[in-house]
C-alpha cells in the first residue's frame, strides 16, 4: 500500500522534490475531490461544482500517471491548467469577480510557484491577472448565475481555498525540510570527509616529510659514499703510480687526510722482530714531530695501534668513555675520533697499522670503516709492491754490474786469449794488433755513449762510435774521411748496426769458446779422476795425482804432502 501511494524516486534530488511535493498535492486533491465530488451534490445541492471537482479529480489521476513515468514537469503543468480552466468556468458561472470561485485563481499561482519556481508563479499571475480584468470588464455580460452565493457558498469556497493553501504549504514546508535535511545531512557527510580529508592529507604531509627527510638522509648517504669512493679511486691510482717506497708511504698519509678531511693519517709498520709499530709517515706537524724522534708502539699494548697491530682487527675510538684515555698525546692534542685499521699482507699477516684520526666527536661511520678498510688493503698491496720493487730493482742491478763485470773481464780475456786488441784498415790494407791502440775521441764517445765527430787540422773528418753490447761499451769503432766530409745519420745508423752485429758475434764466439774450453776441462777433470779412483793404495793414487798435474801444467815440478802445512 505504501509503495503504491509513494512518490517516484530519480537520481536528480530537486526532480525527487517536486515529484514527493507533487505527489502529496495529487493525493490529496483526488482524496478530498472525490469526497467533495460525492458529498457537494447532497448536502450542498451543488451539482455544477461537483461536476468542475470530478474533473480535477480526473485531471489529478493522468497528472500522477505521467509523474510515475518520469514526466513530473508535464504532469505539474496539466494540473495547473485543469485547475485554471476549471477554476475559470466555476468564476463564469458563479457571478464573476464577485463570486466566492473568483478568489481561488490564487491557489493555482501558489500551486505554480510551488510545483514550477518562481517564474511559472509569475506567469501563472500574469495570466490569472489578465482573466480577472477580462471577467471585470465584461462582469455585466456574464449569464444568471448557475450557483447562488450565500454565505455558506462563501464559506465552503474559503473553506476549500484555505484548506489547499494549507495543504500545499505543508507538503512545500514538509518538502523544503526534507531538502534541507538532506543538505545538512550533505553537509555533514562533506564535513566529515573534509575532516578525513583533512587528517589523510595531514598524515600524507607527514608521511612525506618522513620520507623526504629518509630520502635527503640517504641521498647524503650515497653522496657522502660516492665521495669516498671517488677518494679511493683517486688515492689508487696515485699509489698505483709510485714505487718509491718512501715517497709512496708520505703521499698515501697526504691524500688520505686531504681526501677524507682528516687531521691526522699515520702509517705504522712493524719491525722485524714483531715487537714495536713503528711509524715511517704522517702528514700532520705532530705526527712529523713524532717521526723525527722515531715514535713506536709496542704491539699489544700501547694504544689502539698497539691492539690493532696484534689483534689485527680494526678499531674506532672516540672522545666519550673508557676510549677517551687514548686523546692523551700531546703532538695530536686535537684528536676527538680516532680509527686504526690493519694493514695486511696475502696470507692476513700483519705488516702495519694506518692510523686516522679527526678532531670532530664520532666522526667514523661504519661506512666509513669499510672505506677506509677498503683503502687500507690497497695501501697494504702497494707497500708489499713497492718493497717488491725495491728489492726487484736492487737485485737487477747487481745482477747488471756482475754481468758487466764479467762482460769485461771475459772480452778482456778472450782478446789477450786470442792475441787480438783491434784491426785497422786504410785504403786497402788491413792490420792486425794485438795491444790496445789509442784511438782519437774514444774517452769521448765512450763517456756520452753516442758519436763524437771532429774535424782534422788536415780537413778530413773523424767519426768516432762506442760498441755496445747489451748497453755495455765493449769496444770503439773510429773512421776516418777524407775532403770535409759531413757524416750523415744514416752512415751513422749503418756504423752502429755493422758493428752492433760484429760485437754480438764476437760475443758469441766467445761464449762458444769459453764453453768448448769449460767442456774440455770437465772431461780433463773427469779422466784424471777416474785414473785416480782407479787406484787401490796410498802411493799409486798419489803418483797418479803428480803425474797427471805436471803432464797437464808443462815444465811444472809437482810435491804433494800428506797432512802437510803444519
Amino acid at each position: 500500500m505504501l509503495k503504491f501511494i509513494a512518490p517516484p524516486i530519480f537520481q536528480d534530488e530537486e526532480k525527487n522534490r517536486i515529484a514527493a511535493l507533487l505527489n502529496s498535492i495529487l493525493w490529496t486533491v483526488i482524496v478530498i475531490g472525490s469526497l467533495y465530488t460525492v458529498v457537494a451534490p447532497f448536502l450542498l445541492g451543488q451539482m455544477f461544482s461537483a461536476a468542475l471537482t470530478a474533473t480535477v479529480v480526473l485531471a489529478s489521476v493522468i497528472a500522477r500517471i505521467l509523474m510515475m513515468r518520469g514526466s513530473v514537469r508535464l504532469a505539474a503543468m496539466i494540473l495547473l491548467a485543469a485547475f485554471d480552466i476549471i477554476l475559470i468556468a466555476s468564476i463564469a458561472v458563479s457571478d464573476g469577480v464577485t463570486g466566492a470561485s473568483y478568489f481561488s485563481l490564487t491557489l493555482t499561482v501558489v500551486f505554480a510557484g510551488v510545483l514550477l519556481g518562481g517564474r511559472g508563479a509569475y506567469t501563472l499571475a500574469v495570466i490569472n491577472t489578465l482573466i480577472g480584468l477580462g471577467f471585470m470588464v465584461f462582469q455585466d455580460s456574464l449569464p444568471t448565475a448557475l450557483i447562488p452565493q450565500s454565505p455558506i457558498t462563501y464559506f465552503s469556497s474559503l473553506a476549500v481555498y484555505v484548506f489547499f493553501t494549507a495543504a500545499l504549504l505543508h507538503a512545500s514546508a514538509t518538502g523544503f525540510g526534507k531538502l534541507l535535511a538532506n543538505f545538512r545531512a550533505a553537509q555533514d557527510e562533506l564535513t566529515a570527509k573534509n575532516l578525513e580529508l583533512q587528517k589523510f592529507t595531514a598524515d600524507l604531509e607527514s608521511t612525506i616529510a618522513a620520507r623526504t627527510a629518509e630520502l635527503e638522509a640517504a641521498n647524503r648517504g650515497n653522496e657522502r659514499r660516492a665521495k669516498q669512493f671517488e677518494a679511493i679511486a683517486r688515492i689508487s691510482r696515485a699509489i698505483n703510480q709510485t714505487q718509491d717506497f718512501d715517497r709512496l708511504i708520505t703521499l698515501v698519509t697526504e691524500l688520505i687526510s686531504e681526501q677524507f678531511n682528516l687531521y691526522h693519517a699515520g702509517v705504522f709498520l712493524l719491525d722485524a722482530n714483531n715487537e714495536y709499530a713503528v711509524l715511517i709517515a704522517a702528514n700532520s706537524a705532530g705526527g712529523k714531530r713524532m717521526l723525527a724522534r722515531g715514535h713506536k708502539l709496542r704491539i699489544g699494548q700501547t694504544g689502539i695501534v698497539g691492539y690493532v697491530a696484534g689483534s689485527g682487527l680494526p678499531r674506532v675510538a672516540l672522545d666519550i668513555g673508557a676510549d677517551a684515555i687514548y686523546f692523551n698525546n700531546p703532538d695530536l692534542p686535537e684528536t676527538r675520533s680516532e680509527m686504526a685499521l690493519p694493514l695486511l699482507r696475502r696470507g692476513n699477516e700483519i705488516i702495519g697499522v694506518l692510523d686516522v684520526q679527526s678532531r670532530e666527536p664520532n666522526a667514523f661511520s661504519h661506512e666509513d670503516v669499510r672505506a677506509l678498510a677498503t683503502l687500507a688493503d690497497q695501501v697494504a698491496i702497494a707497500i708489499e709492491n713497492s718493497r717488491l720493487f725495491e728489492e726487484q730493482e736492487r737485485t737487477l742491478k747487481e745482477a747488471q754490474a756482475v754481468y758487466s763485470r764479467d762482460l769485461r773481464q771475459g772480452w778482456s780475456r778472450f782478446m789477450r786469449t786470442g792475441n787480438i786488441a783491434g784491426i785497422h784498415r786504410r785504403n786497402l790494407k788491413t792490420s792486425i794488433f794485438a795491444e790496445p791502440q789509442e784511438v782519437p775521441g774514444a774517452l769521448e764517445a765512450t763517456r756520452s755513449g753516442g758519436a763524437f765527430r771532429k774535424t782534422e787540422s788536415d780537413g778530413s773528418s773523424l767519426l768516432t762510435l762506442p760498441i755496445k753490447l747489451r748497453e755495455q761499451t765493449v769496444g770503439v769503432l773510429n773512421v776516418k774521411a777524407g775532403g770535409q766530409h759531413i757524416w750523415t745519420d744514416d752512415e751513422i745508423d749503418i756504423a752502429n748496426a755493422i758493428m752492433q752485429g760484429a760485437a754480438l758475434s764476437i760475443e758469441n764466439a766467445r761464449l762458444l769458446e769459453e764453453s768448448r774450453k769449460t767442456a774440455e776441462r770437465e772431461r780433463a777433470i773427469g779422466e784424471i779422476s777416474a785414473r785416480i779412483g782407479a787406484g787401490a793404495h796410498i802411493e799409486d793414487i798419489l803418483r797418479t795425482a803428480a803425474k797427471e798435474l805436471g803432464s797437464r801444467i808443462a815444465g811444472s815440478q809437482v810435491t804433494v804432502e800428506i797432512g802437510g802445512g803444519g
